[in-house]
């Protein structure tokens, strides 16, 4: 089975990469192609300035470049909503610290999915995924 998973990383990208606390803030992301649990492709997909449609517009150029599922540390309501509507699963990275420790627990069947009680609100979670928490990102 084939699968394009996003990562939302910290410069350079890449499976070394440090994942981004949060999908919003992210440098780049780190799209993973795996055939039957295997690393075939890596690329990296340079974060898009928001401009008009916000925190949607990553949203849009992911789903757009085929991405099935998107693994990451901490995102808001609007993009999660998005991601659902578009088809492409959120899931939570949890304590992974790299995009290979992420590709090494989605293959593991380890990643639970994100859910609304997961999504940052402008403070005041009890999540740590850094600072910077919006409920638009």
């Amino acid at each position: 089975m084939n699968t394009l998973i996003a990562v939302p990383s910290q410069h350079p990208g890449g499976l070394s990469a440090a994942v981004s606390d949060h999908f919003g803030h992210c440098d780049a992301f780190t799209i993973i192609a795996l055939q039957d649990g295997k690393v075939t492709d890596t690329r990296i997909l340079p974060t898009p300035p928001h401009g008009d449609g916000g925190c949607l517009v990553p949203v849009g150029l992911l789903a757009d470049s085929g991405v099935t599922a998107i693994v990451a540390r901490g995102m808001g309501g609007r993009p999660l909503m998005g991601f659902l509507q578009s088809g492409i699963q959120p899931l939570h990275a949890e304590a992974c610290a790299t995009v290979e420790a992420v590709v090494a627990a989605y293959v593991a069947g380890k990643l639970k999915p994100f859910s609304p009680e997961l999504v940052c609100g402008g403070g005041g979670h009890d999540h740590d995924h850094g600072g910077g928490c919006c409920s638009d990102d």
